[in-house]
């Protein structure tokens, strides 16, 4: 019987590594045909359309950190896309200072206001939650239209540097901003993939999966929600720096509730809890517009639609099937959970 066993796990083995096999391959193939992709396609609008599908990339990996892996909904995550891209532009234009560096100052404020926000709400869940997060990004959009010394009130700031490095810019006309784009989404996915990997994203799904458990077993829950808080904040600014350098001009309204709206829908309709489901929603929720420009006035109709029906008949969302939200974060959470508490008996055993 145990030879059966050892048998069958064997196959299953054999079949994962053949799987995984694949989907490398896969992976590879994607990633040369996106460096060739400007040469086959030197269109300069097309490639615009492929850097905003890569920044809002970013900004769903963002979120994903708190929603689909720690559990906590937010609708206001516009407000820390908009303090990266103002502290990023603002930085850049006023001080003179490198955007790569004033991005990085960007992060930090965002993470700073992530921990702001983060510890009142750390007894609030739910519903409860989101309106609180609502209410950020309204009141960031009133500091932004009110703080005109700084922000330039309702006219915004205009004239956004690209990027430079070593005297070379970054733009759509020479496929610079592409590829760092590129480099700058493969980043934020390898230190997502690494954090969920890691104790510190077993913790959050932990909590996703119950948080009351994760505190009988010794997590420290607060912490880890508030971290979840800053990380998320901190690669949403991000994202709102590439995409304030990739317009080039931005106001107080390119930060309205519906990029929170479209970030939220984006993980939904990928797959909370997913990371290849991040790529999956962009394209599918930031190209369909570009293409159907008829259809632009009934985009938000359109979305709507798509995440009722995406809630009634996949509610785990595209790639939200046994590597999602459902299956992955419950497998471990409990692993999780249980390898906490055999520690805990551990220590019991050894005090008696």
């Amino acid at each position: 019987m145990s030879n059966e066993k050892l048998t069958g796990q064997n196959k299953l083995h054999g079949m994962e590594s053949i799987i995984h096999l694949h989907r490398n391959k896969l992976y590879i193939a994607l990633f040369a045909f996106l460096i060739v992709f400007p040469m086959i396609f030197n269109n300069q609008y097309l490639l615009t359309v492929v850097i905003k599908i890569g920044s809002y990339a970013i900004l769903a990996m963002g979120l994903n950190i708190l929603t689909g892996y720690t559990g906590l909904v937010s609708l206001g995550h516009a407000g820390f896309v908009a303090i990266g891209a103002y502290t990023a532009s603002i930085v850049a234009i006023k001080f003179n200072i490198n955007f790569f560096i004033a991005t990085v100052i960007g992060m930090i404020a965002a993470g700073i206001i992530g921990v702001l926000l983060g510890l009142p709400t750390l007894r609030v869940t739910g519903t409860y939650l989101s309106i609180i997060t609502l209410g950020f990004g309204e009141i960031v959009k009133m500091i932004l239209m009110n703080w005109a010394d700084v922000t330039g009130g309702t006219l915004g700031v205009k004239n956004i540097p690209k990027p430079s490095l070593f005297g070379f810019n970054f733009n759509v006309t020479n496929h610079g901003l592409y590829y760092l784009m590129i480099v700058f989404v493969l980043i934020t996915a390898l230190f997502c993939l690494s954090l969920v990997k890691s104790k510190t994203g077993r913790a959050f799904m932990a909590i996703r999966a119950d948080e009351l458990a994760s505190t009988m077993m010794g997590i420290p829950v607060t912490r880890y929600k508030i971290l979840a808080f800053v990380i998320s904040a901190s690669i949403c600014a991000l994202g709102g720096a590439l995409y304030s350098t990739l317009i080039g001009y931005i106001d107080p309204n390119t930060f309205n509730f519906d990029v929170s709206t479209m970030i939220l829908s984006i993980v939904i309709l990928g797959g909370m809890g997913t990371l290849r489901g991040m790529f999956i929603g962009s394209i599918i929720l930031i190209a369909f517009p570009e293409v159907s420009r008829f259809l632009m006035e009934y985009r938000f109709v359109l979305y709507g639609a798509i995440l009722v029906l995406m809630m009634r008949f996949r509610p785990q969302g595209i790639l939200g099937w046994k590597s999602g939200l459902p299956y992955r974060i419950s497998k471990n959470a409990e692993a999780e959970l249980k390898k906490m508490e055999e520690v805990m008996y551990e220590d019991t055993g050894e005090n008696t």
